[in-house]
């Protein structure tokens, strides 16, 4: 069966027609908001500073918000105080005993949970706001000057653009919900993947002109091959590790019940290599720019000169990577925070303890390993050594595209989209998108997207 008729057989479905139809009305609202900028803002300055700056944290956070930070618009903050709330809750909810308490209750407890995860992205959207209109106030011809003449008109411009991008969040948020609960995919997952595939055309253009700047035509298409052949390969070993698991046999034991013999059969223990996916990385980026959002705005705050505005600014330096020049105190930071969310998330999602009892209790066993304590043990151990290889796969992608920007001599725009982060993301949502129509497609007995040319639709139900 052709890729047309798997589509075909998708559209043909009302529910699942209607999801996606709702599901790309609200992805276009979220792009609607790129391009509303904050008022007093002169958007070709900022486009400039951004293109001076170049990559780095600012960049990453630039990329996951579709470009509306470098044209300060009111969806500037993007998707990433929720993240950052979210973040906090998955943290305290194994330390704090109240919010164990309240995952442990199922949907009510969680609903709380949500709750209060909206009220602290409340929270931090106006922090982040407060210290992005200060910088953009401190930026030289970023604001109108009719805005910085007065004390009073500096204020509210503050004021006014933190009320703005606080709204401009909120709202994003909401319409992720809304994907979720009307549409189909991860509402969250789903805008940071159209804002990432909106900034593609962008990165072309960078290319075309990267091209056409070549002193030698065999040069520039050298270029090209290379950043192909090399974005084809990423991609494969998205896929591949995304997919990969480790397999651990499990024999079920033996049951008589009278003449006849029950179970025996073996099956086997699917551990992922992967299991955190890209969270590690977006919590790694989203932690990472509290050090700049700080020193930001303690440098624009401080004279010049003094102790303190010179230790913000060595902290800017330090945590202000960009595509020509990375220091080095980033990459550990960022290497250690990526493995650490690895194995953290790894620990919140799999319970080798827990699950040694689910198959203690089933009647089933590794063969080899003793029920119990060791099954546990043996798990842990095995899930530990996939967690080092699948976040060492995480920290290679993440760093290389300021390995593409440093050969291509600092296009963060080509280098970010080309690989790293965002095709990790743009892969793994696309995966879970497709297993979701699926799903949906095997509910009323069509063939899926993937199968082969025997998947023949088996009935016309809708």
């Amino acid at each position: 069966m052709t890729l047309m008729e798997q589509m075909g057989n998708a559209w043909r479905i009302r529910e699942l027609r209607q999801k996606m139809l709702i599901t790309v009305g609200l992805l276009a609202i979220c792009r609607m908001g790129v391009y509303i900028p904050l008022p007093g803002i002169d958007v070709a300055a900022l486009g400039k500073y951004f293109e001076r700056m170049g990559g780095g944290v600012m960049g990453m956070l630039n990329l996951f918000s579709g470009g509306a930070l470098s044209r300060g618009a009111v969806f500037a903050l993007g998707i990433m105080p929720y993240i950052t709330a979210s973040i906090i809750f998955t943290l305290l909810g194994n330390v704090v005993p109240s919010l164990e308490a309240l995952k442990r209750e199922g949907a009510a407890g969680q609903r709380k949970l949500n709750q209060y995860t909206r009220v602290t992205t409340l929270g931090v959207c106006m922090f982040q706001g407060i210290i992005m209109t200060k910088a953009l106030l401190a930026g030289t011809d970023i604001v109108a000057g009719s805005i910085t003449a007065t004390w009073f008109g500096s204020v509210k411009f503050v004021f006014v653009g933190a009320l703005l991008l606080t709204a401009g969040t909120m709202f994003l948020m909401w319409l992720g919900e809304q994907i979720d609960q009307h549409g189909i995919g991860n509402g969250i997952s789903m805008i940071i993947m159209i804002n990432i595939l909106a900034r593609f055309p962008r990165a072309i253009m960078q290319l075309s002109e990267r091209i056409q700047n070549e002193e030698s035509q065999q040069n520039a298409i050298l270029t090209v091959i290379v950043l192909l052949a090399l974005f084809v390969g990423i991609i494969v070993a998205i896929v591949y590790i995304t997919q990969g698991e480790r397999r651990i046999p499990v024999q079920q034991q033996k049951h008589v019940r009278g003449p006849k013999v029950y179970g025996g059969q073996k099956h086997y223990l699917p551990l992922r290599v992967n299991t955190a996916g890209v969270l590690p990385i977006i919590f790694a980026s989203v932690l990472l720019q509290f050090p700049q959002f700080i020193a930001k705005w303690a440098i624009n705050s401080m004279k010049s000169g003094s102790f303190w505005y010179g230790f913000f600014k060595k902290i800017s330096t330090m945590f202000g990577p960009t595509g020509k020049s990375v220091p080095f105190t980033y990459v550990t930071v960022y290497g250690l925070l990526i493995f650490f969310f690895c194995y953290f998330w790894t620990a919140v999602v799999f319970n080798p303890k827990e699950m040694s009892e689910n198959l203690q209790s089933y009647g089933s066993f590794i063969p080899g390993i003793r029920p119990g304590q060791r099954t546990a043990n043996y798990l842990e151990g095995i899930m530990n050594r996939i967690t080092l290889a699948g976040a060492s796969f995480l920290l290679a992608i993440a760093l290389l595209p300021t390995v593409i920007a440093a050969s291509l001599g600092g296009y963060w725009g080509v280098a970010g989209l080309m690989g790293g982060t965002s095709i990790l993301i743009v892969v793994g949502v696309s995966l879970d998108l497709v297993r979701r129509i699926n799903d949906h497609l095997e509910m009323r007995r069509y063939s899926g997207f993937g199968a082969g040319a025997g998947g023949r639709r088996r009935s016309r139900r809708r």
